[in-house]
């Protein structure tokens, strides 16, 4: 029963709550749960995205906020220093600069405009200094211009007072110095201005020229200017190895003068010298040079051609070696005129019979036929082969070429024949001259070598080139005989214009005619001389081509002529490397050992300081009187060089008979100062004169 006071049940009233009190909804309770498990979702998300990013993302982050706060400019590694055998720098690497400018931060001042002008019109007259430009000075000096990169490599110490000026930006760069003279640069090879090779030695040796890039770490300010900073690390670049050749400036010097004058001489086309220690198989000097202006490589190495004569030897001792012939045996020649399988073959020097020494001493087509014929097709094949005719020497040259010696499938009737005579096959210079090695030095072919030794940035040497035989090609008898008939050449037959009078030579003449396209082109030869000096114990082979001479067309006469100028050059030298004991000992043509002889040292006041310090000078008594007739100290007057290029400086300096020397560097468009000592001074010939480059 109601009481009066009892009112409708609260139906919001949960049973069994006390005062009256009330519980939330359950639709209440299920959106708390939701926040609430949103949130912690949310905080596990966030402690797991911050466990990516410290752990397991750490490395990127930390790259990203130091690609942010640290800027890296690159520093290029120098190429290795290119030296001869005496430690003359032949290539090397110089530190240079790249300039930028910002014309608007030049000039930005807020304090004084004035300012801004005076320090881009200074900016412009360094520039202007320096070679650059007008219009690219031009282009600096125009503020709407944001960014000028200006063309061109600089010396730092040129462009100093520039690169302290506020918006001149400078990154460092290298330039490889070129060799002064054609010779060297064709065999070296190019740098391109990235400091990568681009051909020859710089090329093939690259891996070893080639150094490791560092770089320099800056740190950026708010305004992102770069700043530099001792508590970050930089790496600096390793430098490359340097590379020890086995050439001799002086004899390559001696040569491309020599190859240069013969060429201008003997209007011809072109030319190549290779000159080679028979005894260690090492290269002293290897010049090339064409008319044809597109011809940039070392045509020594890279251009075959038909021997000739100078083939001749090779048979005569393999006869002999296999007892097949003897030296003085008879053999009718039918006073110069014979028929061969219907070929119609001439001697140049006609005669009813020759020995077999006389048909290499007159060079006779018709006698080293008859003799070559008392050897099989596979006999002859594998003797040329085995003189390393038709594949590459090995010289580290990106494009050698390996001549070419048919196999004896692809004869024909002729072929044989030709063979006998130097023709139908191809060698290149070097492995000529190196096959003469073997006569040389006692029947061993060796592998030429041109790199001599290798050494770390430190100095300290990693490799060292030791002597390799590939082969015996004869016996020491044989090559003993040979060089008897090859004397013989020099003395009475085709080479008389290679003969010293003091000292025996011993070498052999060829004359080939030149085929264009498969055809001999009538009256174009190739004239060619391969000596040995001394005849008895030979310390260089020296091989002489010239390509299509016109003054004169046999080797005996253009290109013989031309080793006994080098030789003469490199006896009258200092540092040609020859062993001056050695022939000071050996028998000599009219006065015994009396050829060569240590002289008194001049006074020191007329010998530069390259020359001081107990240096020997050495004179040879050569074979013009008119040159060096007696045994004296040769004084010339240095001449005057001054407003030269160098190139014409360094020239006219060995055409006076003096060293040059260039101690801070230089190229071939540079002028010469000055000259230590001075033009006028009376200097010992030989003597090292150092040129001073205009600054």
């Amino acid at each position: 029963m109601r009481t009066a006071n009892s009112g409708p049940r609260d139906v919001f009233s949960a049973p069994g709550t006390a005062g009256g009190g009330s519980a939330p909804p359950p639709a209440a309770w299920g959106r708390t749960a939701l926040v609430q498990g949103g949130l912690i979702v949310f905080a596990l998300a966030l402690i797991g995205r911050s466990a990516q990013v410290q752990l397991v993302q750490r490395d990127m982050w930390r790259a990203r906020a130091s690609a942010q706060q640290l800027a890296a400019n690159p520093l290029p590694a120098p190429r290795g220093t290119i030296l001869d055998a005496t430690g003359v720098v032949l290539v090397e690497s110089r530190q240079l600069v790249k300039l930028s400018v910002a014309p608007r931060e030049v000039v930005a001042d807020q304090r004084n405009r004035g300012d801004g002008r005076a320090r881009m019109a200074a900016l412009a007259d360094v520039l202007s200094g320096v070679g650059v430009p007008a219009d690219w000075v031009a282009r600096v000096r125009d503020t709407t211009r944001a960014w000028v990169e200006i063309p061109g490599r600089f010396l730092a110490t040129d462009v100093a007072a520039a690169m302290k000026t506020r918006g001149v930006h400078a990154e460092p760069a290298l330039e490889r110095v070129p060799p002064a003279n054609d010779g060297l640069r064709r065999l070296i090879g190019r740098a391109d201005d990235a400091g990568g090779p681009v051909d020859g030695l710089e090329k093939a040796l690259d891996e070893i020229l080639r150094g490791a890039g560092g770089r320099e770490s800056l740190v950026r300010d708010s305004r992102g200017q770069r700043i530099r900073s001792p508590s970050v690390m930089s790496a600096a670049p390793v430098p490359g190895r340097t590379v020890v050749l086995s050439l001799n400036q002086s004899l390559q010097d001696i040569a491309e003068r020599a190859l240069g004058d013969a060429i201008t001489s003997m209007r011809a086309t072109g030319g190549d010298i290779v000159m080679l220690d028979p005894a260690s198989g090492e290269v002293r000097a290897m010049a090339s040079q064409r008319t044809n202006k597109l011809s940039t490589g070392a045509t020594a190495l890279t251009e075959p051609y038909e021997p000739g004569s100078t083939l001749k030897p090779f048979f005569a001792a393999r006869l002999l070696d296999m007892g097949r012939a003897r030296a003085d045996e008879i053999i009718n020649t039918y006073n110069g005129e014979w028929d061969f399988n219907g070929r119609k073959i001439e001697d140049d020097h006609p005669a009813p019979e020759f020995s077999l020494s006389d048909v290499i001493r007159y060079s006779s087509n018709i006698g080293i036929i008859q003799f070559a014929e008392r050897l099989n097709p596979n006999e002859k094949f594998e003797l040329l082969r085995d003189l390393g005719f038709g594949t590459p020497t090995g010289i580290p040259y990106p494009s050698e070429s390996a001549g070419l010696l048919p196999v004896p499938g692809r004869w024909d009737g002729l072929t044989s024949a030709s063979l006998a005579m130097g023709y139908a096959v191809s060698v290149t210079p070097l492995q000529l001259a190196a096959a003469y090695g073997a006569i040389a030095n006692g029947g061993e072919l060796l592998e030429p070598a041109i790199v001599h030794e290798i050494r770390d940035p430190d100095g300290t040497v990693t490799w060292r080139q030791e002597r390799r035989v590939v082969r015996r090609v004869m016996s020491e008898e044989s090559a003993r005989a040979l060089r008897g008939m090859l004397r013989g050449v020099v003395e009475t037959g085709t080479a008389i214009g290679s003969n010293l009078s003091t000292f025996d030579v011993a070498g052999k003449t060829g004359t080939a005619k030149i085929a264009i396209g498969g055809r001999y082109v009538p009256g174009r030869y190739t004239a060619s001389f391969v000596g040995m000096f001394p005849a008895d114990d030979p310390q260089l082979v020296i091989l002489v081509k010239l390509d299509d001479p016109t003054k004169s067309i046999y080797g005996g006469r253009a290109a013989a002529p031309v080793s006994k100028v080098v030789l003469q050059a490199a006896l009258a030298a200092r540092a040609a490397a020859l062993d001056r004991r050695a022939l000071a000992d050996a028998p000599s043509r009219e006065r015994g050992t009396a050829d060569f002889a240590p002289l008194p040292e001049p006074a020191a006041d007329v010998l530069p300081q390259a020359a001081r310090g107990g240096a020997v000078a050495w004179v040879a008594r050569l074979d013009e009187p008119r040159i060096m007739a007696q045994r004296i100290v040769a004084r010339r007057a240095v001449p005057n060089v001054r407003g030269l290029p160098l190139r014409q400086a360094v020239y006219t300096l060995h055409r006076a008979g003096f060293r040059a020397s260039l101690p801070h560097g230089g190229s071939g468009a540079d002028r010469a100062l000055a000259t230590s000592p001075s033009a006028g001074t009376l200097v010992v010939t030989g003597s090292t004169v150092v040129l001073e480059r205009e600054p």
